[in-house]
C-alpha cells in the first residue's frame, strides 16, 4: 500500500471534473502486483486517513497528482522523422517516413529506438499509447519487450502494407497476416500489453489484406484495431479511385469488418455526418491529431460536428507527423484548431474537456474506462506528478488562478515537458 498527499485531479462517473486542493490518494497492489486506487478524496477525510494509518504518506506540497496521459495514435518508428519538411502527407511518407521505417527490420535498431521512445513518452507524462510499429515483426517484439520491462499498459501492432509501398516496408499478404496472428498470440494479454491489428491505410492494403485483417478482428474480438482515415484530400481521392463503389473512405473499413468497439481511427477530418454516425453505431472512436494536421496541412477536425452526433474521440500526438511528444502541446493545438477550424462560429473547448480527451475520455475510446485514465477506486494507478510552478511565467500565472478551470488552462497554454516531475507506473518493472 502507498499513500500520497497533494492536489488531486480526476473525473467522476458523470465525467465532471473533481479537484481536491489538498487530497489523499491511497493505492494497493492486486494479486498481479499492479497498484490500484484504493481511495481518493480530501486529506481532511479522517476515515480515509485511517485507511492509510500504517503507511508513510508521501507529501508533495504545491504539486498536482493527475491520471497519466493516454496518446491514442503515435508511430514509434517515426522518432527520427519528427520535424522533417515536406509539401504534404503523401510526399512526407515517401521522402522521410518509409526510409526510416525500413531500418526496423534490424532488431538492434528497433530495440534502441524503442527504449528512447518509451523513455521520452514517460518523461512527458504519457503512461499508455496506441502505437504503430513498422511492417516488421521485429519492431513489435522490441517495443513490447521494452514496455513489459517498464511495467506499462501499452498497445501496439505490426503495420500491414502489401501494395503501393517501396521495397523495405512493403510486405506480402500471407506473411503479414500470419505474423499478425502470431504476434497476437505472443503479446496480447501478456502482463499489461495489448495488440492492435494495424492496416496502415486503405491505399497500402490490398482487398485480400483488408479481408484477412477483418477475419482476424472477428476471431480476436478483444484486440484493438487502428488505422488512418480521411486525413488528407489527396489521400481521400486516391481511396475513391481504388474503391469507386464505396460510399466513403470509412465505408471501406466497414466493408471489411474493421469497424467495431476497440477500433480507433486517426484523423477523421474529411468526414460527413453519415461517417460520424457510422463510427458511433459501430462503437469506433477517432484519434484527433492536431499538431500533425497543422504541420502537414491536412485540415481541421470538426469537433462541433462530432459532439453533435455523439462520435467518440480523444487526443493524439501522431509523432512523427506530430511535432511534440508533450500532451500539453497537443492540448494547446487542439484548442487552437477548435477556435480557428470551425469557420465563423468558432468552437471553444473548455479546459476540462481538453484534459478529459487525453485521460478518461481516451481510456473510454480504447474500451478501458475504469481501468486507466482516471484516479477512481479500482483504476490502475498510473499517474503523473505535475508542478504548476515549473517555469517562472507558469508560476506567476497559476498563482493568480481563481478556479480550477483557470489553473488547467494556464497549464495547457503555457506548459510543456517541464511540468511533469514524475510519471508513476502501476506495475513494478519486470526483470
Amino acid at each position: 500500500m502507498f499513500a500520497y498527499r497533494a492536489a488531486l485531479l480526476y473525473f467522476r462517473d458523470d465525467d465532471s471534473l473533481a479537484y481536491e486542493a489538498d487530497g489523499l490518494l491511497v493505492t494497493q497492489a492486486d494479486a498481479q502486483g499492479v497498484q490500484r486506487v484504493l481511495h481518493v478524496g480530501p486529506w481532511s477525510d479522517r476515515t480515509a486517513r485511517g485507511v492509510a494509518a500504517d503507511v508513510q504518506v508521501q507529501h508533495y506540497p504545491g504539486r498536482i497528482i493527475a491520471p497519466g496521459f493516454i496518446d491514442l495514435h503515435i508511430h514509434y518508428p517515426q522518432v527520427d522523422v519528427i520535424g522533417s519538411p515536406a509539401e504534404g502527407l503523401l510526399p512526407w511518407l515517401e521522402t522521410h517516413t518509409f526510409v526510416q521505417e525500413a531500418r526496423f527490420s534490424q532488431p538492434s535498431h528497433a530495440a534502441e529506438v524503442a527504449d528512447f521512445f518509451l523513455d521520452e513518452m514517460l518523461r512527458n507524462g504519457v503512461s499508455t499509447a496506441l502505437t504503430f510499429c513498422s511492417s516488421h515483426a521485429a519492431s513489435v517484439d522490441a517495443l513490447m519487450q521494452a514496455a513489459r520491462a517498464r511495467g506499462l499498459r501499452w498497445i501496439a501492432g505490426r503495420c500491414l502494407m502489401d501494395r503501393h509501398a517501396p521495397d523495405g516496408v512493403r510486405d506480402s499478404t500471407e506473411r503479414s497476416l500470419l505474423e499478425t496472428e502470431q504476434l497476437i498470440g505472443q503479446w496480447h494479454g501478456t502482463d499489461r500489453l495489448g495488440y492492435a491489428i494495424t492496416p496502415r491505410f486503405v491505399p497500402t492494403c490490398s482487398d485480400a489484406q483488408l479481408a484477412g485483417a477483418g477475419e482476424l478482428a472477428r476471431q480476436y474480438p478483444d484486440v484493438w484495431i487502428q488505422s488512418h482515415v480521411a486525413e488528407n484530400r489527396d489521400e481521400v481521392d486516391w481511396v475513391r479511385s481504388l474503391h469507386p463503389t464505396a460510399r466513403s473512405y470509412l465505408a471501406v473499413y466497414e466493408q471489411f469488418g474493421l469497424l467495431r468497439p476497440r477500433s480507433v481511427y486517426a484523423h477523421c477530418i474529411h468526414f460527413d455526418d453519415t461517417d460520424r454516425r457510422l463510427m458511433l453505431e459501430h462503437g469506433a472512436a477517432a484519434a484527433v491529431c492536431p499538431t500533425s494536421n497543422l504541420f502537414l496541412g491536412s485540415g481541421f477536425f470538426d469537433g462541433a460536428a462530432a459532439d453533435r452526433i455523439g462520435m467518440g474521440y480523444g487526443w493524439a500526438s501522431d509523432v512523427g507527423g506530430g511535432t511534440s511528444f508533450s500532451p500539453f502541446h497537443t492540448l494547446r493545438a487542439a484548442y487552437y484548431v477548435g477556435r480557428e477550424g470551425q469557420g465563423k462560429t468558432g468552437y471553444s473547448l473548455s479546459p476540462r474537456a481538453l484534459w478529459f480527451g487525453h485521460t478518461a475520455g481516451a481510456a473510454r475510446a480504447l474500451g478501458l474506462e475504469g481501468v486507466i485514465g482516471n484516479l477512481q477506486p479500482g483504476c490502475e494507478a498510473d499517474f503523473v506528478l505535475l508542478n504548476p510552478r515549473a517555469t517562472p511565467l507558469l508560476e506567476r500565472r497559476t498563482a493568480q488562478a481563481q478556479s480550477v478551470d483557470e489553473l488547467l488552462f494556464a497549464l495547457i497554454i503555457l506548459g510543456d515537458d517541464r511540468v511533469v516531475e514524475r510519471t508513476v507506473i502501476a506495475a513494478s518493472a519486470r526483470p
